[in-house]
Formats: C-alpha cells, sequence, structure tokens
C-alpha cells in the first residue's frame, strides 16, 4: 500500500518546522538578552555621537560581552530599541545583562563623574577644580570673568558667591559652561527659597547683600554649630553700624599676594574689602557660601555678642563676647598668651 504525501501534511510539516525555528530563536534571543554577563569587575563603554546598533554591537563583541551581535541588531530593531541610542559613557556591571544595558542607553542613563566644589571655595578655585577635571569639555580656560558671566547671562560684575558649592555629578564631555549654569541656578535656588523665609528685621535690602555676609560667615565658621552665633555677631555690628573687622575679608582685598601672613600693616591698608577702615559689607561675596553658612544669616542667632576670638585648641570654636573688656581678657587667654607658649 503506498503512502502518499499530501498538501496537507507538507503544510503541517512545514508549520512543525517554523515553530522549531522560532521556539530555538526565541530562546537564544531569551538568553542573549537576559543572562547575565560573565565579568569579574565593571567595564565602560562609549557610544560616539551617531553611533548605529551594529557599531555597539561590534563593540560588545569585541569586549567579549557578546555572543552573536546580530541577535542584539535584530531584537533592537524589531522593538525599536535601535533609533533611540544616546551617546554617550556607559558602565556595564558584573552580572549586567544585556537588556538593562540597552535600557540605559536608550534612557541615557550614562556614567557619572563626581565634581567637588567646596564650601569656601573662591571662583578661582572653582575654576581651577573645573579646569582640572578630565571629563569635562573646557572651552573657557582662556576667558576672563567679564567674558565668563557674560555667556552665562549673570548680570553681575563679580563672580564670587554666585556658584553653589556642592559635589556634581556629571556626564564625560560636558562643557565648563554647563557645570557653571548647573551651580548658579541652584545657588539662585537655595539663596531666594532662604530668603522667602528670612527672620524680620534683617539689615538687608537684597539677597545679594545676604549672600555676601554669608561668605564671610562661611570663611570665619570651623564649625557649624557656631555659624548662627557668627552671623548674628555681625548682624548686631551692622545695626550698630561698628565696623566688621574681620580678617578673612582682609586677606580677599589682598589677592594674590597674601603670603599666609595677615600683619597689622595690611589691617590698616584700606581696600574695598578691608572691613577694618570700612563700614558695612564688602562690595561683593569673598568665597561661595554653603547652604548652612546662607541659612545662618537668614535666620542668625538672637544674641548681644559683639565679639569673637578663636579658641586656639585646634577644635575650631571660638569664645564670644558682648563687650570689648570681656573680648580683649579672652584675647589675652586664646591668643596673645598662646602665641607667647
Amino acid at each position: 500500500m503506498k503512502k502518499y504525501i499530501t498538501k496537507s501534511n507538507l503544510t503541517i510539516a512545514a508549520l512543525i518546522f517554523a515553530i522549531a525555528i522560532l521556539t530555538t530563536a526565541s530562546v537564544l534571543i531569551s538568553q542573549t538578552m537576559s543572562s547575565p554577563n560573565a565579568l569579574s569587575e565593571s567595564q565602560i563603554i562609549e557610544l560616539k555621537p551617531g553611533a548605529t546598533i551594529r557599531s555597539l554591537a561590534a563593540q560588545l563583541e569585541q569586549h567579549d560581552l557578546i555572543k552573536y551581535p546580530k541577535i542584539l541588531i535584530l531584537w533592537t530593531r524589531l522593538n525599536g530599541d535601535a533609533k533611540h541610542l544616546q551617546a554617550g559613557e556607559y558602565i556595564i556591571h558584573p552580572a549586567m545583562t544585556l537588556s538593562d544595558l540597552i535600557d540605559n542607553i536608550t534612557t541615557g542613563r550614562v556614567h557619572q563623574y563626581s565634581l567637588k566644589l567646596l564650601e569656601g571655595w573662591t571662583f578661582k578655585e572653582f575654576m581651577q577644580a573645573i579646569n582640572s577635571n578630565e571629563a569635562i569639555d573646557h572651552n573657557l580656560i582662556n576667558s576672563s570673568q567679564k567674558e565668563i558671566l557674560e555667556q552665562l547671562e549673570i548680570n553681575y560684575d563679580h563672580p564670587e558667591g554666585l556658584f553653589f558649592p556642592e559635589t556634581y555629578h556629571i556626564h564625560k564631555n560636558i562643557s565648563d559652561l554647563d557645570v557653571l549654569k548647573r551651580a548658579h541656578e541652584l545657588m539662585k535656588k537655595n539663596l531666594h527659597d532662604l530668603w522667602d523665609e528670612r527672620d524680620e528685621g534683617l539689615p538687608f535690602e537684597t539677597p545679594y547683600e545676604a549672600l555676601i555676609l554669608a561668605s564671610i560667615v562661611e570663611k570665619e565658621s570651623a564649625v557649624p554649630e557656631e555659624r548662627a552665633l557668627i552671623a548674628g555677631v555681625f548682624i548686631n555690628r551692622l545695626r550698630k553700624n561698628i565696623r566688621l573687622q574681620t580678617d578673612p575679608t582682609v586677606i580677599y582685598g589682598i589677592g594674590d599676594k597674601y603670603d599666609g601672613d595677615i600683619r597689622f600693616r595690611d589691617l590698616r591698608t584700606d581696600t574695598p574689602y578691608n572691613t577694618y577702615t570700612r563700614k558695612g559689607l564688602p562690595p561683593t561675596p569673598i568665597a561661595m557660601p554653603g547652604f548652612g553658612s546662607i541659612k545662618a544669616v537668614m535666620h542668625p542667632a538672637k544674641t548681644d555678642y559683639l565679639y569673637f576670638v578663636a579658641i586656639n585648641d585646634n577644635s575650631g570654636r571660638h569664645k564670644f563676647s558682648s563687650t570689648l573688656v570681656e573680648h580683649n581678657k579672652a584675647v589675652d587667654q586664646y591668643q596673645r598668651k598662646h602665641n607667647k607658649k
């Protein structure tokens, strides 16, 4: 008896074969996209602007991170991910899957670098840190401070105090201008938020004046708990029209000529920043104050103190006094006698 292969049998066989192929492909794709990698330590890959899924697959294959690059190409083209690759550096952690990596690349979760801009730094020190960071694209190295302010569209004549000290997380090739924009916007936000909640009756007409005093508090306070007290001293002196007489402003006025020692003649030499020779606030901030110092100026301690002197015990603390007599005794105790040792 002869057996005949009918069209129906051929169709069923073809269907079974197709299902087997699709099942195998599905398993292979699933394994390729969802299996953890075998890395022992993290690696970084970089997608240049204009990179394609094909160039990404080739780079992953070169790093032994993918066995079948065509599967990645097919998969991302089918689901549309191939059209949404974003340039940048991406970190591949041990046991990370290709699916997670593609998700990072299509959503732009690039590798982040840290940039520390410290409280109390001057604008010059800010720029030194920015210029020495290799992740940043440097375009402002030869620009003057005035030119930088113009590019940032900041309507001040001096950059000091206008940028918030913080640890910024940045991606590779971010421009120095964009870093400064972020720092300036954050300073504006923090300053104006605290200004809106300030105590009543403070001797400031503008947030900028408060920022100037905050920069002085920043330079004078080594102990966070003393910021409000130090701010209270300076505010009391402003209200009584007494000179602030603070060394950090004098040092700032000396500029690059400052050699680490402040001398009596420096206190007598008049500059716009010498608060021993001039009453009121200096014309600009003298450093970048942090949130704590700005808050202290907006909410100073309610005190009758008018003076303070460093205790000189390496704690960074001060002795506060209400009268000049008390202050002179404190100076004798903590400064003059200490210096004779």
